[in-house]
């Protein structure tokens, strides 16, 4: 067998570096060297970041890769065009649009938003409508307007605060709150002991408490068995019996009526009780004009 040369070997090492390199750059692109994958169009205004080798996702899962950009160079300033490789096995409704979304971090991304499937789809070669979502940084973009307003007035809030906390009151009113929160703490305390007393006593108290529920449920009962009826019966007679003693009291014909307005009645007791005075007077200086009496009989005057 005829031995290769030096220069064929450098020469085959070469062109498999070359291969192996060239493989290599494709995958860190994303693509492949036996792809299959169906070549879409997306026409922009801007693309924003977008780049070959960035994904290509459709509801959220890989389905390409940008292959290449191609910017509408001359004075017509056409749109700039993405060649998108997209998996052979997927069906793009037509209607369905394409969107350059960004994160945070600065990474960029071709969305195709799918269409609801209407029974036709885009063929391969076909241009998909392209447009730039807002995304995160967008929408904060579309904020700094009404930011920059906003600050003047931040400013103005900002310098009232630094005059607020310079105010010699405020400092007194925090001293107060202070001093509040000092005696709500005293009073939270003192109302926990009382609380603690209340816990202690309220058994017994609510042992008085059934004690007198039984008595009055007992005084309910015996209340229930008076008969009421009857009782008012006897009220209402001896109100008729006071009623009749103060008729016969007013009657001028009366026994009762005549001795209380006869006037000669009063003077007569009157003076009767002004003789037995003077009789109990002298009977108490002359014992002896009305009173004889001796332990050995009678003596002869």
């Amino acid at each position: 067998m005829k031995r290769i040369s030096k220069e064929v070997q450098i020469a085959l090492v070469a062109i498999v570096g070359i291969v192996v390199l060239y493989a290599g750059l494709q995958f860190l692109r994303g693509l492949s060297l036996y792809s299959n994958d169906d070549t879409y169009y997306v026409s922009f205004k801007d693309i924003s970041g977008l780049a070959p080798a960035c994904a290509v996702y459709a509801n959220g899962y890989k389905i390409g890769v940008v292959k290449d950009i191609e910017f509408g160079y001359g004075a017509d300033n056409k749109d700039i065009v993405a060649v998108l490789g997209i998996d052979n096995r997927m069906n793009i409704p037509s209607g369905s649009k394409a969107e350059i979304e960004s994160d945070m971090l600065g990474n960029v991304k071709l969305n195709i938003v799918l269409a609801p499937f209407s029974g036709e789809k885009l063929s391969p070669g076909d241009t998909i409508k392209g447009n730039q979502e807002a995304g995160l940084m967008g929408k904060v973009g579309q904020m700094l307007p009404a930011v920059e307003k906003i600050l003047p007035k931040l400013d103005s809030i900002l310098a009232n605060l630094n005059a607020l906390t310079a105010d010699p009151a405020l400092a007194n009113s925090l001293h107060n709150v202070d001093k509040i929160t000092s005696d709500l703490t005293v009073t939270t305390r003192q109302l926990n002991t009382l609380m603690t007393n209340v816990n202690k006593r309220l058994p017994s108290m609510m042992d008085k408490a059934d004690a007198t529920l039984d008595n009055t449920k007992t005084l309910t009962a015996d209340l229930s068995q008076i008969d009421l009826q009857a009782t008012m019966a006897k009220v209402n007679a001896t109100l008729d019996n006071v009623h009749e003693l103060t008729e016969s009291l007013n009657n001028k014909e009366g026994t009762i009526g005549l001795l209380m307005r006869d006037p000669n009645l009063y003077w007569n007791l009157s003076n009767t009780m002004r003789d037995a005075d003077s009789l109990l007077i002298d009977l108490k200086s002359h014992p002896k004009r009305y009173v004889h009496f001796s332990l050995f009989g009678k003596k002869d005057k």
